[in-house]
């Protein structure tokens, strides 16, 4: 659908079963707050919760061990009003910054307002900056050791379902470099993630014009090597990792997607609030932001008519306006609320 503005459960649960029985990993302390706890929890795998800060009544930040990437990372998460009985996650995945800058939903947008009332855990990952968050097959010397589709879509599940006792039914959305991420962990995972949204993200990575963004992403802004990621363009992974191209598999989830098309608009005024340079640079970054902008239509458009040929129901969103910019993504999450919802249950 276009609109015209512009068996896990088992699997997890016995994951879960196996997780509350091993062993306390060193330094692991009970918290005590209302709704989450810090279990004798550690993965078959390796994974595991170092610690939780308790920020305030609906604030927690969880410590989680990466065992694929032998490294702990951040998880900041906004619980539910409302923790009497198990609640859905909703994963929030930042751009190409990873939310470890000041690019991110928490500082640069209205979400953790607007999801407050909603009943949901929000599971924000911090990290992978230029990673595409995908599982790299080499160590690379700039961005190190990389296996985020590990880490979000099988490490990290049965800990916050664990932890935070959700109900294990979940959702995830991300913008920009984390379109193609969140498309590729439905795929990966069948069942995990029963709606997902895409914000002005890129959706095919084996054309000329696909692999040419990626690279811009990890080498140009993140001076990574893309070949320690999926190895040289003609590699069969570039294939593998290509949303258009499997999205046969996305059958069954609740999708969204939104685009600009590259047009300056209402949020790419100098000074305006979303914008994160001096006023003197916005004329350059929002020209920038017009490429990329037009260039992630394209890929919608692709994507649009490939899931119609499919027979697979999305909803598209082609905004009249619009560059690669907050403002927008931030009104895009709003817009996609009820097709997260449906897929969450509320």
């Amino acid at each position: 659908m276009r609109l015209g503005f512009g068996s896990l459960m088992t699997l997890a649960a016995t994951v879960i079963a196996g997780v509350l029985s091993a062993g306390v990993p060193a330094g692991a302390d009970p918290v005590d707050s209302p709704g989450v706890v810090l279990p004798a929890i550690k993965s078959p795998d390796g994974s595991y919760i170092e610690k939780i800060e308790v920020k305030d009544s609906r604030n927690v930040t969880l410590s989680v061990h990466s065992a694929a990437m032998n490294k702990t990372f951040p998880v900041d998460v906004l619980r539910p009003t409302d923790t009497s009985s198990p609640r859905p996650s909703l994963y929030l995945l930042n751009g190409a910054g990873g939310g470890v800058d000041d690019a991110s939903w928490q500082l640069r947008t209205d979400a953790l307002q607007f999801l407050s009332d909603k009943n949901v855990n929000v599971v924000q990952v911090i990290g992978g900056a230029w990673s595409f968050y995908t599982d790299w097959i080499a160590t690379d010397p700039v961005l190190g050791v990389n296996k985020w589709q590990t880490y979000i879509g099988d490490e990290l599940p049965p800990l916050i379902d664990a932890a935070l006792n959700t109900n294990q039914v979940n959702a995830i959305a991300g913008l920009s470099m984390s379109g193609v991420p969140v498309l590729d962990l439905v795929i990966a995972h069948p069942g995990l993630f029963r709606s997902a949204a895409v914000y002005s993200g890129l959706t095919q990575t084996s054309d000329r014009v696909g692999q040419d963004m990626v690279k811009l992403t990890v080498e140009t802004w993140g001076g990574g090597d893309t070949r320690n990621m999926w190895g040289p363009t003609d590699s069969p992974l570039w294939v593998d990792n290509d949303p258009y191209v499997n999205a046969e598999k996305l059958r069954g989830t609740n999708l969204f997607f939104s685009t600009g098309n590259g047009i300056p608009g209402v949020y790419d005024l100098p000074g305006g609030k979303f914008r994160l340079e001096a006023p003197s640079e916005t004329p350059k970054v929002v020209a920038l932001g017009s490429v990329i902008e037009a260039g992630v239509e394209w890929a919608n458009q692709n994507m649009e008519k490939k899931l119609d040929s499919l027979h697979i129901p999305a909803t598209f969103v082609y905004r009249d306006s619009g560059t690669h910019s907050w403002g927008y993504w931030q009104e895009d999450l709003h817009t996609s609320w009820p097709v997260l919802a449906a897929g969450l249950g509320i």
